[in-house]
């Protein structure tokens, strides 16, 4: 599909990610005989993002919410469409996680007239999803082994990690009402 995509259509990776404040623990570097401390806040507090990275230019759109459900999909298609206006058709490759596919989703694909196309992968293909890349260094230079004391710390480095990582200047991280 990928290769036979028209000039006036679009094919993002979808996929989404899990923020916890208490930091992923994992291997890290330190000096010979020094041992890093990991502070964990004891209550956990989660965050959900659910981003596309074009698989042409690699520009990326990101929802975030405090739920991962059927709203932030449909939050991040409702993102796609008016990050590609002009496109004819949205094409997205996506895993099989249960809220791609619900009543839900299908009607707000429904009131987008058949703009958004989904592609579903085969089940355990993650490396097929080239947004996992994104979400492995995501843990790997910023949740994994963070110091950060509250959720607001936390966020504010994942957006200023996307921003980095985005080819796109500005990136809009849009965030689902409570």
């Amino acid at each position: 599909m990928l290769e036979t995509l028209a000039a006036d259509e679009v094919a993002v990776y979808e996929d989404e990610v899990d923020i916890h404040l208490n930091p992923k623990i994992g291997l890290d570097w330190m000096n010979r005989g020094q041992q890093k401390q990991v502070v964990t806040p004891g209550q956990n507090e989660k965050r959900y993002l659910a981003g596309a990275m074009n698989a042409t230019t690699g520009l990326l759109t990101v929802v975030e919410g405090q739920r991962k459900n059927s709203w932030l999909f449909i939050t991040l298609l409702d993102a796609l469409v008016e990050d590609y206006p002009d496109a004819r058709r949205i094409h997205v490759i996506l895993d099989n996680y249960r809220i791609h596919d619900s009543k839900i989703t299908q009607l707000a694909l429904g009131r987008h007239g058949g703009r958004i196309v989904l592609h579903f992968l085969p089940p355990y293909c993650p490396n097929e999803n080239r947004i996992e890349r994104l979400w492995q260094d995501l843990h790997a230079q910023v949740t994994r082994n963070h110091n950060c004391p509250t959720m607001k710390d936390l966020m504010h480095n994942v957006r200023c990690f996307l921003r980095r990582r985005s080819v796109r200047r500005s990136l809009k991280v849009r965030k689902l009402a409570a």
